[in-house]
């Protein structure tokens, strides 16, 4: 029998699992001085997930930030993911960027978790999430159709990085305005890389990209090419819209 499933919700078929890691919120509300940090302590797991959502959507709001409550709780859901090891949330630019880092497994095929329909969730985290894989897809999608951004990276010494952002890619903060107000300046002066060049011939022939794309092309790996199309978006090269690269108007320049 068919049955609707709502996250927080569902009652009598969750085993008593606990997080064992604390989450941390730092709060940057001081360009000028540390942040101030916000500790959850481990507990059951959907206490965990509802506390971690709801203070950080308090946070973000409290700064001034727009970010929904329902894209926040989707990326704190996919922290399931990681198994909780060592979450530390970051709320930036006025609460409008929120930047999620944990140390766990990691995403090895970062644009297929941004498809619908593609998840890595088990039966036992089925009892806390919907666990079809329609949680970053979504949020993607929301920031994208309101001028917002979402960004999968690796973390330093293992684990992912995701970004939710409500600011554009130039006002991310103020020394990443800084630090991406130079490539504006020198974009008709870039220097490609090789597969940077691939990317752009390949895109004079086509409306627009992806990694599959370009592994059928030219060969190499999915995230090297992944790594390729981030390097060329921070240069303002290329934008992303859905799954797909597209050229810019500084882009196109370069053809």
């Amino acid at each position: 029998m068919s049955r609707a499933f709502y996250p927080f919700v569902e009652e009598g078929q969750e085993k008593k699992v606990s997080a064992r890691y604390a989450a941390r919120i730092a709060v940057y509300d001081d360009a000028a001085a540390a942040p101030r940090v916000v500790v959850i302590d481990p507990t059951d797991v959907r206490s965990y997930l509802e506390e971690i959502t709801s203070e950080v959507a308090r946070l973000a709001r409290e700064q001034g930030g727009h970010i929904p409550f329902m894209v926040i709780r989707e990326v704190v859901e996919n922290l399931i993911h990681a198994y909780f090891i060592e979450p530390a949330i970051s709320i930036l630019d006025n609460g409008d960027t929120i930047r999620f880092a944990d140390q766990g497994p990691g995403i090895k095929e970062k644009e297929r978790a941004l498809e619908y329909g593609t998840t890595s969730a088990t039966e036992e985290m089925k009892l806390y999430i919907r666990g079809v894989g329609s949680g970053l897809p979504y949020a993607q999608q929301y920031l994208h159709d309101h001028g917002g951004t979402l960004r999968i990276e690796d973390n330093i010494s293992g684990g992912t990085i995701v970004t939710i952002s409500m600011v554009g890619e130039s006002a991310a903060s103020p020394r990443q305005a800084v630090a991406q107000s130079t490539p504006v300046v020198i974009k008709p002066q870039v220097n490609l890389s090789g597969r940077g060049e691939q990317v752009i011939s390949y895109l004079s022939e086509h409306e627009s990209v992806g990694p599959k794309d370009l592994v059928e092309a030219f060969g190499s790996s999915q995230s090297t090419w992944t790594r390729e199309l981030q390097t060329l978006e921070q240069a303002g090269i290329v934008t992303k819209r859905g799954q797909k690269r597209f050229l810019t108007p500084m882009g196109q320049t370069l053809l």
